[in-house]
């Protein structure tokens, strides 16, 4: 998967109480896959065994998802969040084997906190 440009510079946006508010506002618009996605590098990211290198990625993506002026304006409809899913996939297939069935049943049973119902083979789509 390729890499987005420069993700790693927006690492310096990142901070886990604009990303927990930004998920709870944005939810039911960014949709269970983003939703999940962001989940699933948020606990990873939270992992003492995950080396500084992929966390870089993680913080970078993340800042990234933050910002609502990225390169696609998050609240335009069905647009918004696209640019946010490919940098979100990119880090997610970097950090694949990180991702513990711990780690996605916390962020499932976060998710379910966040939205009332989402479609659960949907989500497994994401990984």
């Amino acid at each position: 998967m390729r890499r987005p440009k420069n993700v790693e510079k927006y690492q310096y946006n990142y901070s886990e109480s604009k990303l927990l508010h930004k998920l709870s506002s944005a939810a039911r618009w960014a949709g269970a896959k983003v939703v999940y996605a962001v989940l699933l590098l948020y606990y990873v990211l939270r992992s003492d065994e995950v080396p500084l290198k992929e966390k870089s990625k993680i913080l970078g993506t993340l800042g990234y998802f933050i910002l609502p002026t990225d390169m696609v304006l998050d609240f335009i409809p069905l647009l918004g969040y696209s640019d946010d899913m490919a940098a979100l996939l990119w880090a997610l297939h970097s950090v694949a084997t990180n991702i513990t069935p711990q780690i996605k049943q916390q962020a499932k049973k976060r998710l379910g906190e966040l939205l009332e119902s989402y479609d659960e083979r949907k989500i497994d789509e994401v990984l």
